[in-house]
């Protein structure tokens, strides 16, 4: 792999004092009184997103985009001294870059917040995996949660110590499994009672293999219906409320090729209010100590997973990593104080939280249309390469690159290159008025979810990855070809 500078473009700083990673935006705190737990961040008017001005005269908000983002000349913009015009010049559209600096402050963040004698942080590798983000999070000291053998194989191959690495999942195949046990992961997380004969029969006599139980907690948190884990009557975990957190419980105890290490939560996802993660902490103590009761079993370990939500738009609210952090340990030492109990070593997921905001989208305006009552911008990628739309409603605020315009603000609906209505990237956001087919498009925070998530759909290929930092940019996974896909067609 090679690694060629593109031009940085030295610039002076963005107007403006940046916040500090995970601090929550001025538009409100991420634990407001009287928030009820998991609301959905109130969408932003399209009045009061961004201006449309020549990018040269803009900022760029440290709750959104990287913090090394900055104007460039002719309407440019660089992230991590690269220039996005440039990039796409050699990489071609759509590209997806990742600031490599960004990605390691925020797993320094997490680090700082949950110190490692108290703690760890394990990478939730389902937001975005790579071999190169694999071994920025080994070097950053983080541990890897990983849900298939697909993931867990590609992290191996990375280098990544298999005893620093979680497996998940609510249906875990014979191959996830089995790929688990023989290469001695460090922790496979239960979500069944099925899993306990099936995961113990491929123990080798005379060994055990370190497991924890998913548990329900009952608690209601995050940004979507589709991404509320943590309630009853959805596919994941096991029940606080009905007993079967318990009953597995007590069935892995009787298991001897297995050792029960712990309990793990996770109650959802794009979380940005700290409460919900105080009262299903709340829960899981009380497991524990009932636990500590009924089997004289004190269990060292408690995963209360991740979930924890970022900006998309300027004005929404981030869950305040440090706050939440002082609030859990606090929470957690109290509660087992209460309880009685040693204070379990604490375990935190974030996924979202580390990748999202590292991420830029690049895309090409194909078109520009005016109907009666609305403009569509549509551009040459979509919901193959970001399916979060579509599947969750969640909107973004692109911006215009590659050149300077004072023309006044269009509202527009920035649409993507496929056959579905609903191929919609971004809806009521301003753009200028003389946005033309061959412009280019910046969205942020587009490091998580996306190409973790992208498609095959209509056959277009998903994009390429491109690491940048300190002024170069270095391919890590290169664009899905015609020929590529052409390939797996093997019948005739």
């Amino acid at each position: 792999m090679t690694t060629t500078p593109l031009a940085p473009v030295p610039t002076p700083a963005p107007a403006g004092s940046p916040s500090p990673v995970g601090a929550p935006s001025p538009a409100g705190s991420p634990d407001p009184a009287g928030e009820a737990p998991g609301s959905a961040p109130t969408p932003t008017s399209a009045a009061a997103l961004t201006p449309c001005a020549s990018p040269a005269r803009q900022t760029y908000p440290r709750d959104v985009w990287p913090a090394s983002t900055r104007p460039g000349p002719h309407g440019d913009m660089t992230v991590g001294g690269v220039s996005l015009t440039e990039a796409a010049e050699r990489f071609g559209t759509p590209l997806y870059l990742l600031d490599e600096g960004e990605v390691r402050d925020r797993c320094r963040t997490y680090r700082a917040a949950f110190p490692p004698e108290e703690a760890e942080v394990v990478y939730a590798a389902k937001a975005f995996l790579s071999r190169a983000v694999v071994r920025w999070v080994r070097e950053e000291g983080l541990g890897l949660d990983v849900c298939s053998a697909g993931e867990l194989l590609l992290a191996i191959s990375a280098g990544f110590p298999a005893d620093r690495i979680v497996l998940h999942g609510n249906a875990k195949s014979p191959e996830d499994l089995s790929t688990a046990v023989r290469l001695g992961v460090g922790r496979i997380v239960l979500d069944s009672t099925s899993e306990i004969a099936r995961l113990a029969a491929l123990v080798p006599h005379g060994t055990r293999r370190p497991v924890m139980i998913r548990v329900v907690p009952g608690i209601s948190a995050g940004g979507h219906a589709a991404v509320r884990t943590g309630t009853e009557d959805q596919k994941f975990g096991l029940s606080l409320m009905d007993g079967s957190a318990q009953h597995a419980i007590d069935r892995v105890l009787g298991q001897p090729g297995l050792e029960l290490v712990g309990l793990h939560c996770h109650i959802g996802s794009q979380i940005t209010s700290i409460t919900p993660y105080v009262s299903a902490l709340r829960r899981m103590v009380g497991l524990l100590a009932r636990t500590r009761d009924k089997h004289g079993v004190v269990l060292p370990e408690l995963d209360m997973g991740g979930g924890h939500g970022i900006a998309y738009r300027a004005g929404e609210p981030a869950l305040d990593i440090p706050t939440l952090a002082a609030r859990v340990r606090a929470e957690l030492a109290a509660g087992c104080a209460r309880a009685m109990l040693p204070v379990p070593r604490l375990t935190v997921e974030p996924g979202r939280a580390v990748i999202g905001p590292a991420g830029v989208a690049v895309y090409r305006v194909l078109s520009v249309k005016r109907t009666g009552t609305r403009t569509f911008v549509a551009v040459d990628g979509g919901m193959s390469d970001n399916p979060r739309p579509a599947l969750y409603g969640v909107r973004y605020a692109p911006r215009m690159v590659g050149r300077a315009s004072d023309a006044p603000g269009r509202t527009v609906t920035v649409v993507g290159r496929h056959c579905e209505a609903g191929d919609v990237l971004a809806d009521a956001v301003e753009l200028p008025e003389d946005v033309h087919p061959g412009d280019l498009l910046a969205v942020p925070a587009a490091g998580a979810y996306h190409l973790s998530m992208a498609s095959g759909y209509n056959l277009v290929g998903r994009p390429p990855v491109v690491a940048v930092t300190d002024g170069t940019a270095r391919l890590l996974v290169r664009r899905e070809s015609l020929e590529d896909l052409r390939r797996r067609d093997v019948g005739a």
